[in-house]
């Protein structure tokens, strides 16, 4: 094999690429010349993990195989709707960082790992990219940054996570895309969302007629997960009308959440293309529509490729010793991590008593009331515990890194789960989770462990996006407290679409 380097420039320079992703590249670089494809999307996820991209011919794309992309860092600055959150042009502009000052570039480095030829779009190639700074330092705000470096310090005490993913979203078909002037938006205005209708009746749980009736879009799903080599284990017609749930097999953490904003984006581009609409939003604003979540299944593995969660045969332990320090962490830790978790105003309309969502930080065995589920039998190799904390919304990154490094705390300080509840809503010594995010954003403002965890500059930065979404968001609906359980128009403007 010639071993030639065929890259030299910004990536060589700063070693930013494994051997592993230099030889993806190469194979990358022969089916560029080959002609095949004629455009090439490099993607990153932004603070919401929606994907920021830019398309390229094939010269632009080799030439970024070698110095990558020069990219805005103006996306640092938005909030979820374009809003402004940091003025990137006064004395204080940069976001803290003279770097990023004045909307400055950054630099996209595409990861070979992630390249995809896109099934809906046959001639386009795809790839994930992680974003530097000039210096080759990654930029600090980086999601992608953050989950790499929970993943090191979780290795550091001899493990690594198992995760899988089990998400819920709503498709639904498009009357009126509501593209008049008056529903254009503006920055931090977004969009009337279009005018849409249910695709079929709900409250049929999980019934086989309804799974037919639904089959072409499953169907058509099921094939570009497969293209795009995403491991789906099943699919099911969900309780709300329109509402599906995917689930897929376990995979490292990175290569979990790398799945998870391309699944995403697979469903909305091809879903849009057939003239439906799909939202991960948590709960639409329509009556009939109930809240969808993204449960997050996790284990440990250790050296061997022996799940670390498994209790000695025989014993009457859920878990091993390590399975509960690492649960304990997730439970000590699930209050301030719910930013994480569930990032946007609407995603706390789950957290309701006897909704199938957790409102308290407990865990129980195969019982969907708790947030942290043990499932498997004890002692058997499939123990893994699901927590049924998220919202469908949530950046993946910061979702897993959240676990990972809860996870960690219990593990390095051998934290004690305590007992099993069997009742979790009735759990009154259980610490309560954020019923809003006004309350989980001065969570994790005050969370000391968290700051220590990903750095005060991180926190400080999706504090204030956080406030900025937040302030938009009382600036509108000053009463949003008389109805608490009602879904408010400027949620239903602020995420039925964005999501």
């Amino acid at each position: 094999m010639d071993t030639t380097p065929v890259f030299s420039g910004f990536i060589d320079e700063f070693g930013l690429w494994t051997e592993e992703q230099r030889e993806a590249a190469r194979d990358i670089a022969a089916l560029v010349d080959s002609g095949k494809l004629k455009t090439f999307r490099v993607s990153v996820p932004d603070a919401q993990s929606k994907l920021r991209s830019k398309t390229l011919l094939p010269d632009a794309f080799k030439s970024a195989l070698r110095d990558g992309v020069e990219f805005t860092s103006a996306f640092f600055s938005f909030d979820s709707a374009e809003g402004v959150a940091y003025n990137p042009f006064g004395k204080s502009g940069g976001i803290g960082l003279d770097e990023m000052h004045g909307f400055s570039n950054a630099i996209l480095v595409p990861d070979p790992l992630t390249f995809r030829v896109l099934p809906w779009a046959p001639t386009v190639g795809w790839v994930l990219c992680d974003i530097h700074l000039r210096s080759g330092k990654p930029v600090p705000f980086d999601a992608r940054h953050q989950l790499k470096s929970s993943i090191s310090r979780l290795k550091t005490l001899g493990f690594e996570l198992v995760t899988g993913l089990e998400v819920e979203f709503y498709v639904t078909r498009v009357l009126d895309q509501n593209l008049g002037e008056e529903h254009m938006g503006g920055l931090g205005v977004p969009p009337t969302p279009p005018t849409v209708e249910a695709l079929w009746r709900g409250f049929a749980y999980m019934s086989e007629d309804q799974q037919d009736k639904i089959s072409e879009i499953t169907d058509s799903l099921a094939d570009n997960c497969l293209g795009l080599g995403l491991p789906l284990r099943t699919m099911e017609d969900e309780m709300g009308p329109g509402q599906l749930e995917f689930t897929f097999d376990v995979q490292d953490p990175l290569k979990a959440a790398d799945s998870m904003v391309l699944f995403r984006s697979m469903v909305k581009q091809t879903m849009a293309r057939m003239g439906l609409h799909a939202t991960f939003m948590t709960r639409p604003i329509f009556p009939s529509f109930v809240a969808s979540g993204w449960h997050l299944h996790q284990s440990l593995s250790s050296p061997g490729n022996r799940n670390a969660f498994v209790a000695t045969p025989g014993s009457n332990e859920l878990l091993s010793a390590t399975g509960q320090a690492y649960v304990a962490g997730l439970l000590e830790h699930a209050v301030e991590a719910s930013v994480f978790t569930t990032p946007t105003v609407n995603g706390y309309r789950r957290r309701k008593p006897n909704s199938l969502a957790p409102d308290r930080s407990t865990w129980g065995y195969d019982n969907r009331a708790a947030m942290v589920r043990v499932q498997g039998r004890p002692g058997h190799r499939s123990s893994h515990i699901e927590n049924r904390i998220g919202e469908p919304g949530a950046n993946p990154y910061l979702y897993i890194a959240s676990q990972i490094l809860s996870g960690c705390d219990g593990l390095e300080r051998q934290l004690d789960p305590g007992p099993v509840e069997a009742s979790p809503y009735e759990a009154a010594h259980r610490p309560k989770l954020p019923t809003n995010l006004m309350e989980a954003t001065a969570a994790l403002d005050k969370s000391q462990f968290f700051r220590a965890a990903m750095g005060d500059q991180f926190i400080d930065w999706l504090v204030g996006m956080k406030k900025s979404e937040i302030n938009r968001f009382l600036a509108a609906e000053p009463d949003w407290e008389k109805n608490p359980d009602t879904v408010t128009q400027w949620e239903h403007r602020e995420y039925f679409t964005r999501y």
